[in-house]
């Protein structure tokens, strides 16, 4: 396997810190936790690991000069994340979000009925 760019993961990893930081922040938004396996995932593509945390240990000892990342061949790097989304666009794929569309976070107000009564969802 040929390992991407170091500009191409250090992208995607500032990406994954950032969904991770709005994460911590925000935990019970699922378009943010969606956001953010979806960044784990395309490090866990992009390094050749099973887990984004195997994935993210990787990237940064790659960044840093470290080991090879999964005992691959540097003899040139794979296609760029980006390469592939642009092909992937004429099909209806969805286009991602970017951390810092997200500023704060505000629980959803209740709904009432009239009355005053507040609706349970139920």
């Amino acid at each position: 396997m040929l390992l991407p760019a170091k500009a191409e993961v250090a992208r995607h990893l500032e990406e994954y810190r950032a969904w991770e930081r709005l994460l911590l922040v925000a935990p019970m938004d699922h378009a943010v936790r969606g956001d953010f396996e979806n960044s784990g995932y395309t490090l866990c593509v992009l390094m050749g690991k099973r887990c984004a945390r195997e994935a993210v240990d990787a990237a940064e000892q790659y960044l840093r000069g470290g080991a090879r990342a999964s005992g691959t061949s540097k003899a040139e790097p794979a296609p760029s994340a980006a390469s592939a989304s642009a092909t992937a666009s004429g099909t209806g794929a969805r286009r991602p979000r970017t951390p810092g569309t997200v500023t704060t976070f505000r629980p959803a107000e209740r709904a009432v009925r009239p009355g005053g009564v507040p609706e349970t969802g139920q």
